[in-house]
């Protein structure tokens, strides 16, 4: 029975679906650098090994290629492992151990066995940190089959994907946009109910142009939303939430009533996921489109340093001028 609770904030949300699945699933263990004692470096993991001790909070040495073997071994043999890396730049040795095996392990068995894991990863720029601590690298994930790639952008998404991600009888990446792990609150039931894996969200219905974006910069999206009402134009807002396997057909929808499409990811432009979203639309919703399809993302450079590092990433500006331009196009 959920009871009224105060607003929370995603890290916060985080950490409350950690220990609603913990407390209603033995089989549940967390694991990373500094998650026990610590609370992890963000604070994600604070005070589960005291409720739930060190058997099941396990501080691991700073060894990421350990983290992610240990992390497929324990799914293997049935136990389900939430691994945290410290930051998304840190993820890079993990990929022998989660694109060989743990992406794998269920067609190589052939279903005798799966690989219940979820690989938390804090995520993405805005918080003035070197470049390494600030990539958007989803889309090394979303190319591997065998893996959902969840990113949310709430804290009330945040609780329900990751109740989700956690009970997936397959591997998942979990990204968590740091930039908006405080930056506001929201009411969150601690009532152990998941969202829906693999589906997009319709966060604000329009009929002039679809707005496609994820993790931090739904914020901006929906800001610019606003921005455009105020000129008379109405802009429908997907949070695509599963990059992978992508819910094509929520923007397809979107896309046949507005006959325009921005795509909005802070990642770089070349290959970025957005560019998937956009040869799918090319393929199957040619002739619903109106004009071409926008994308408003990062550079095809590293993340530039503390003064530039919001430059770099897509503002509200830059989403309404895309918008605009997509609406002169055609």
């Amino acid at each position: 029975m959920s009871k009224p609770a105060a607003p929370i904030t995603l890290i916060e949300a985080i950490t409350q679906a950690l220990a609603w699945e913990m407390a209603n699933d033995g089989d549940v263990l967390v694991l990373g650098e500094d998650v026990g004692v610590n609370g992890g470096v963000f604070r994600a993991t604070a005070g589960l090994q005291q409720r739930f001790g060190d058997q099941r909070v396990l501080d691991t040495p700073l060894d990421e290629t350990t983290i992610a073997g240990l992390t497929v071994g324990l799914a293997a043999q049935g136990m389900k492992p939430v691994a945290e890396v410290q930051f998304d730049g840190f993820v890079y040795p993990m990929l022998d151990h989660i694109i060989c095996h743990a992406a794998r392990l269920r067609t190589r068995t052939r279903g005798r066995l799966t690989c219940p894991m979820v690989l938390r990863v804090p995520w993405g720029g805005g918080i003035r940190a070197p470049e390494h601590h600030s990539e958007a690298n989803e889309s090394l994930f979303t190319n591997v089959p065998g893996l959902r790639v969840v990113l949310p952008s709430s804290p009330a998404r945040a609780y329900g994907l990751l109740l989700a991600a956690i009970r997936d009888p397959d591997p998942v990446i979990f990204m968590e946009p740091k930039r908006i792990y405080r930056q506001y609150k929201e009411l969150v039931p601690d009532d152990g109910e998941a969202l829906p894996l693999d589906v997009c969200f319709v966060l604000r219905d329009g009929s002039d142009v679809t707005l496609v974006t994820w993790g931090a910069h739904v914020k901006e999206t929906l800001e610019a939303a606003d921005a455009l009402a105020a000129d008379g134009i109405s802009a429908e807002v997907i949070d695509v939430a599963t990059l992978k396997p992508l819910d094509f057909d929520t923007i397809h929808e979107s896309v046949a009533k507005t006959g325009r499409c921005v795509i909005v990811h802070e990642a770089a432009r070349t290959a970025g996921f957005g560019a998937e979203i956009a040869a799918q639309l090319a393929e199957k919703a040619m002739y619903d489109l109106l004009a071409p399809v926008e994308r408003v993302t990062g550079y095809d450079v590293p993340i530039p340093l503390f003064r530039l590092e919001m430059k770099y990433l897509p503002s509200v500006e830059k989403i309404v001028a895309a918008v605009k331009r997509t609406l002169a196009a055609g």
